[in-house]
């Protein structure tokens, strides 16, 4: 027991000095099972540790962003991601005076769900699995009832930010809206700086009119985006870019759908590794006996396909191919001594 409540003092500082459009930690609405509160951290601190002390976090590491299994060290992976993704969104969030904790928690969250191989081992497991598969909600799963056997029990503003940091609903609290556009603002300008050293791309190949607003290095892009975003949005209820910024952002980032993330030089082992997840997947949901046993167990409570799906979407990329390798690759018969 401590002499003095620290968390309580800082949920004071909170509402004291946050923006009045901020969601203060003490203003949460809950948890969806109720918890003793911690004495020296905030609930959106709390959510924080709790993520990036689960093993589906330290799972990112080994999982693809657009290369797929990079030879390089300086590719980046959906860990490496998901850091540049909350430092852009914490930069942006202390700038206006929002809640800088709820912003991060959403932040190291946000990808938990994606799946080995990027976004075309989210397409597979969509084409194969009935109720169809989709990343965003599958990180909320995983907080909600995976991670652990039951879930991070996280608040409702993180679980929010997380479920809509893609897709047309926009996030209840500024907080998540500025997770939202940030994951963006990331993963354009580190795609074209990892496309640029895959030699994918060159400078000369980005569309100029573009370059002329954002600027010409990555460093530049993103401090055009981040400081436009702030300006944009200053004492605003709302978070957005400029006009003029968010077209430009919008093209580069068509850009690269057209260049890169399409039909490029960098997605060339893509139908293999989609092969690999389905025919993991038809595996696995003929064969339940062959899942790992706390696996195993989950099959009677929510079926066979749901059990196989979240196995395969918590796999690396590397223990994918071992899975692959080892259930449909021969293996070598042994010579007698």
């Amino acid at each position: 027991m401590i002499k003095v409540n620290i968390r309580e003092r800082t949920e004071r500082l909170e509402e004291q000095q946050l923006s009045p459009y901020a969601c203060c930690s003490s203003s949460s609405a809950g948890r969806l099972y109720p918890e003793e509160p911690c004495q020296v951290r905030t609930a959106f601190q709390r959510d924080r540790d709790r993520i990036i002390h689960s093993k589906s976090f330290r799972r990112l590491k080994g999982k693809t962003q657009v290369f797929i299994i990079p030879e390089g060290d300086h590719y980046r992976t959906r860990l490496t991601h998901t850091l540049e993704v909350a430092q852009i969104s914490r930069t942006v969030a202390k700038a206006l005076r929002l809640n800088e904790d709820l912003t991060e928690a959403i932040a190291l969250g946000h990808d938990l769900g994606h799946t080995p191989f990027g976004h075309i081992g989210e397409e597979a497991l969509n084409e194969v699995f009935p109720p169809g598969f989709r990343h965003n909600e599958q990180s909320l799963r995983i907080v909600d009832e995976l991670e652990g056997g039951r879930g991070l029990n996280l608040t409702r503003e993180v679980r929010d930010g997380i479920l809509n940091h893609t897709g047309m609903v926009r996030p209840l609290t500024l907080e998540g809206q500025v997770v939202k556009i940030c994951d963006r603002v990331a993963y354009i300008n580190h795609d074209i700086d990892d496309a640029i050293r895959g030699g994918i791309l060159t400078l000369e190949d980005l569309p100029k009119p573009c370059l002329d607003v954002l600027g010409r290095t990555h460093r530049e892009r993103i401090n055009t985006m981040v400081l436009d975003l702030i300006n944009n949005s200053w004492e605003r209820p709302v978070i957005s870019m400029s006009p003029e910024v968010q077209q430009a952002t919008d093209e580069l980032r068509s850009f690269l759908f057209a260049h890169v993330y399409i039909g490029s030089e960098a997605k060339r082992e893509e139908s293999k590794a989609k092969n690999v997840v389905q025919y993991l997947y038809l595996y696995f949901t003929k064969h339940p006996e062959a899942l790992p046993p706390e696996q195993l167990k989950r099959v009677d409570e929510v079926g066979v396909e749901r059990v196989v799906c979240d196995y395969i979407a918590g796999m690396t990329d590397h223990f994918a191919i071992t899975q692959f390798s080892r259930l449909f690759i021969p293996r070598a018969f042994p010579t007698p001594e």
